[in-house]
């Protein structure tokens, strides 16, 4: 079965094509395109240029069209992406402005394009929707929570890879295979627990607690907003500082959210850049601004990974993932100094060495397997949609 996997976001689409069947999984090509204006004449170029290539003899080929949604309003899990999933990603569309608004777009462009492919939506918050209730909740008054104000998490299929991988990398097959079935089972009963951290750091940043590869809580809340600081977007905020911004500042509520969703994060710390490369060559030049932002970086991840060790009540694995994680050893070696004392040695030599690849860079005296695990959420996605479509159950 042919599956084309849809990445979009609000000026880009990208896209993989999966062969898929029992047993098999590969990856026949991958395209895209920047600067998009208009969605419809994106797609129907890279329909084409998937028939030039060879990919497809005809587009009709394609039997199911896989999209990573991030936030619908009262819908999560692996659905049929038709008027349910519109009506809920329009409900959010305002909470997720730079991806709602183009998945919407880009399902509605393929019913027309690909009307006898089947569209199925894997959100991104599906990997915590069996999350305690204790960690989905914000203390707001009941009416809030109703609305559907609540902790959802995001880059769930990169961290249901990780969870997966993980477990097969530590030999602990029974879990791996429950996480292959996570959503048409739901979570197993399983005794002898697999607690994991993965750090999913890149342009935007998240960090899970994994228990049994079920996530236990995660550092991003609300919105894709949240959490540890993002390339351009701010992270976590106190709540009170935007009213103080808007008197202090002089500043409306549409020059706020522009700010915090566009001018802050590493561009907002560092005043040189979103690109974690130019500003690591900033603060190694001297740039003391460039050189608090990575600071900030770390202290954030180390401070949402520690959060995770008692609710896990251990730690089997400490995983990094995304580009940034996967490429850069610096980082890595920051985020893991001095926790000698929780099992979590790096080895300088592996570290160093490994960039960009699946590699375990723990010392040997490393009670904690440190790993590093390069994201693969196009996969996820493709076996979730062959799972959904050809109703494996």
């Amino acid at each position: 079965m042919k599956i084309l996997v849809a990445n979009l976001g609000s000026t880009s689409f990208k896209y993989r094509l999966f062969e898929m069947a029992e047993g098999e999984e590969r990856l026949l090509g991958k395209g895209g395109s920047e600067r998009v204006t208009d969605f419809g004449e994106a797609i129907s170029g890279a329909l084409r240029q998937m028939e030039d290539d060879g990919m497809v003899a005809s587009r009709d080929q394609i039997e199911a069209v896989g999209f990573k949604t991030v936030l619908g309003r009262g819908l999560s899990g692996c659905v049929e992406a038709g008027d349910e999933v519109l009506e809920a990603l329009d409900g959010f569309a305002e909470v997720a402005p730079a991806h709602n608004p183009a998945y919407a777009a880009g399902i509605r462009q393929f019913r027309d394009l690909l009307p006898g492919a089947r569209r199925v939506a894997l959100f991104e918050t599906a990997f915590y929707q069996w999350m305690p209730e204790a960690a989905t909740r914000y203390a707001v008054p009941g009416e809030w929570h109703e609305a559907g104000i609540r902790r959802y998490g995001f880059h769930g299929a990169s961290h249901k890879f990780i969870a997966e991988r993980s477990a097969e990398l530590l030999g602990r097959d029974d879990v791996a295979a429950a996480v292959r079935r996570l959503y048409q089972d739901g979570p197993a009963g399983i005794d002898d627990p697999l607690r994991v951290i993965s750090c999913h750091l890149g342009g935007s940043s998240s960090v899970t607690g994994i228990r049994n590869g079920v996530a236990v809580g995660t550092s991003m809340g609300f919105s894709p907003q949240s959490g540890l600081p993002q390339n351009n977007r701010v992270g976590d905020l106190d709540s009170g500082a935007i009213p103080y911004a808007r008197k202090a500042l002089g500043i409306g509520m549409e020059d706020i959210e522009r700010q915090l969703t566009r001018e802050s994060g590493l561009l907002g710390l560092s005043g040189v850049s979103n690109d974690l490369r130019d500003v690591k060559e900033a603060a190694d030049g001297g740039n003391r601004q460039a050189a608090l932002s990575l600071e900030v970086l770390v202290h954030e991840a180390r401070r949402w990974a520690s959060s995770f060790l008692f609710p896990l009540g251990g730690l089997e694995a400490f995983v990094f993932t995304a580009g940034i994680g996967e490429n850069n050893p610096w980082l890595r070696a920051a985020v893991c100094a001095g926790l000698a004392e929780f099992g979590i040695l790096i080895d300088p030599e592996r570290n160093e060495a490994c960039r960009g690849e699946e590699a375990e860079i723990g010392s040997a005296d490393s009670r904690v397997k440190v790993l590093v695990i390069p994201a693969n959420e196009e996969l996820v996605l493709a076996r979730e949609v062959f799972r959904k479509v050809t109703n494996l159950n």
